[in-house]
């Protein structure tokens, strides 16, 4: 059962029968896909909010107290919830497990940029990884939750690492309809490298040249990226849906190109009937508008 954030502070209370495990997951994307492999069998707790930006979101006192409190969290890692860390650190202290799915996950270095050569905690754009993710996740569950829960999960976690599959292998074939040429990515900011490693993309250049949205770029930076746009030819900037477009709208006018900017779902997931309402409708809309944008005209 997942728990909206106006209850998320009754976790400190006993659940109905004092049954159900308490778990609290920082990031919605992670959420989703906590909530798929657990279902009935516990209360999970999500902290961010729809349409929220990982970098920056905080949390109130309820919540934090909630984390204290919980059976388990789940978190990104990799420095992804900067906001956190003292909250993720007080309840460490108070003895909780703190499952940081990124350092699970084979993680890679930033390539390019400011963030160059730390760990990239935007491992979700990889389906690949997410499997990964979700074996350390269930095995986490049994461990510090119990082996009860692990063996009732067993079903839905088996059921969900087959979507995620079928989700690797569609997003690759969207990919393989864009000539390999023309499979170049201009982004807000740094969030795509493990999806340009797993369908053969290359990322050429970021409008904020960071892996966090908390970066600012400087006008030279501003300049190159727009030299390195014109000479590759791309015809589009992938901007953030949670983030204000002002920084690549500025850039594309920049270019002296027909260039368009479209937003992308890359680091949140939106309010459960929009287009990217769970994990893998982001990423299967993400894939489409990618393929779109950069599709010879």
């Amino acid at each position: 059962m997942t728990l909206t954030l106006g209850t998320v502070g009754a976790l400190t209370a006993c659940t109905p029968g004092g049954d159900e495990p308490t778990i609290v997951v920082t990031t919605n994307i992670l959420g989703d896909v906590v909530d798929n492999l657990v279902g009935d069998h516990a209360d999970v707790a999500v902290l961010m909010k729809p349409n929220a930006d990982p970098h920056s979101f905080g949390i109130s006192a309820k919540e934090a107290g909630a984390m204290e409190n919980a059976d388990l969290i789940i978190g990104n890692g990799l420095g992804l919830e900067e906001g956190l860390s003292a909250n993720l650190d007080n309840a460490r202290s108070e003895g909780v497990r703190v499952l940081e799915v990124g350092e699970e996950i084979d993680p890679l270095d930033y390539a390019s940029g400011g963030s160059a050569g730390t760990p990239d905690p935007h491992f979700w754009t990889d389906p690949t990884r997410m499997v990964a993710a979700v074996d350390a996740i269930s095995s986490t569950v049994g461990e510090e939750v119990g082996e009860g829960l692990a063996e009732a999960i067993e079903p839905s976690v088996r059921a969900y690492r087959e979507r995620l599959l079928d989700l690797d292998s569609e997003i690759e074939e969207i990919a393989e309809e864009i000539p390999v040429e023309d499979r170049k990515l201009v982004t807000n900011h740094h969030v795509f490298g493990y999806f340009a490693e797993r369908f053969d993309f290359e990322v050429i250049g970021a409008v904020l040249p960071s892996g966090t949205t908390l970066a600012s770029p400087s006008v030279a930076d501003l300049e190159e990226l727009a030299r390195t746009v014109e000479e590759a030819g791309v015809p589009t900037i992938f901007a953030d849906s949670s983030q204000p477009q002002k920084l690549a709208q500025a850039l594309s006018q920049e270019v002296d190109l027909d260039v368009d900017v479209r937003p992308l779902f890359s680091e949140s997931l939106t309010e459960a009937d929009g287009d990217a309402g769970t994990y893998i409708d982001m990423q299967r809309t993400n894939a489409q508008r990618i393929a779109a944008g950069l599709m010879p005209r």
